[in-house]
């Protein structure tokens, strides 16, 4: 496992991390979780990544009750959440990005995980009804306050971002240093594309999400939506439409090929895949089981053997 700076941050996060969206309160209880953490650690990962509305608050119960019993030291891992939706219903408790919200969600959070502090916090989604320079104000807070060390975004455009930053930089705030937007072989133009000008002007880092597009790219929904995945789950109905698309179906299976050549699995070359790109920091993997963690790791030995040429045929594969 190699380890890459959140963007021109001096933390360092393990190139790829473990995710709990889906898993974690739906499929897992805390013994589960705690096994797949500790394979995942064993391996090098020192990032685990949640959100305050997986779950309804329970995925980050079930991981808080993980860290208890593996019993790491605090300084040993890196753990996020992140916030817009809310979990209660009600005026400034869901939907927004107001100081009111953000400043109780972040208490809600440190409860349910038992800790101090985290070391990672989003925006989960922009809020075009709270002016941004009220939540930079918020998360700066909740920075200054020390119940989280550093702030980001989750899938917000380039122009929100540097709007933000802008804002922080002119007050003298705590600026954000990360995005966690979808990057994977079939939603590419946000992380190449569109954030291009923030990398270096921002010192943007990246904490990417889905690189198996919800698993499509590991070919098991070739013959249909098997019992017990994730688009049979209740709540996750919209899934089913991207995992039944026959055009990304193909694609993955043109893929096969050349995953048997360097005699891995689809999923281990598709997530190697995420990680030749120098702008992600790290690459958020998701699992339900040890043996899955412990297979998904194995995509940082892939990435070594996939040169420019072999990149290549990759895409082009995905492309048909």
């Amino acid at each position: 496992m190699k380890y890459r700076r959140l963007g021109h941050s001096g933390l360092k996060v393990s190139e790829l991390s473990l995710g709990s969206w889906v898993t974690y309160g739906n499929q897992m209880d805390a013994g589960l979780a705690a096994d797949c953490m500790a394979a995942a650690f064993e391996a090098g990962v020192n990032f685990f990544d949640n959100a305050e509305v997986y779950a309804k608050g329970e995925a980050e119960e079930v991981m808080g009750e993980a860290f208890r019993r593996l019993d790491w030291d605090r300084d040993s891992f890196i753990v996020s959440s992140k916030f817009f939706w809310g979990i209660n219903d009600g005026a400034n408790r869901k939907n927004t990005l107001n100081r009111k919200y953000l400043l109780n969600a972040i208490e809600g959070s440190l409860d349910r995980f038992d800790l101090d502090y985290l070391d990672l916090v989003f925006c989960h989604r922009p809020d075009p009804e709270t002016p941004i320079e009220e939540t930079v104000w918020a998360m700066h807070d909740m920075i200054d306050r020390g119940l989280a060390l550093y702030w980001g975004t989750s899938e917000w455009s380039a122009q929100d971002f540097l709007a933000a930053w802008e804002i922080a930089d002119r007050h003298h705030l705590r600026k954000p240093i990360m995005e966690q937007p979808q990057y994977n072989l079939f939603h590419r133009d946000r992380v190449e594309v569109e954030y291009a000008r923030l990398y270096e002007h921002c010192g943007l880092g990246l904490t990417t999400w889905s690189p198996l597009a919800s698993g499509v790219l590991t070919g098991k929904y070739r013959d249909g939506i098997p019992a017990g995945s994730r688009g049979t789950l209740k709540g996750y109905e919209w899934l089913q439409n991207e995992l039944s698309d026959e055009g990304k179906r193909a694609a993955a299976e043109r893929l096969r090929p050349i995953a048997e050549e360097i005699n891995c699995s689809l999923a281990q070359l598709s997530i190697a895949w995420c990680l030749l790109n120098p702008r992600v920091s790290t690459v958020i993997t998701g699992a339900s089981r040890p043996e899955q963690v412990s297979e998904n790791m194995k995509a940082v030995d892939v990435a070594d053997q996939i040169d420019d040429a072999m990149k290549a045929r990759i895409e082009k594969a995905v492309a048909g």
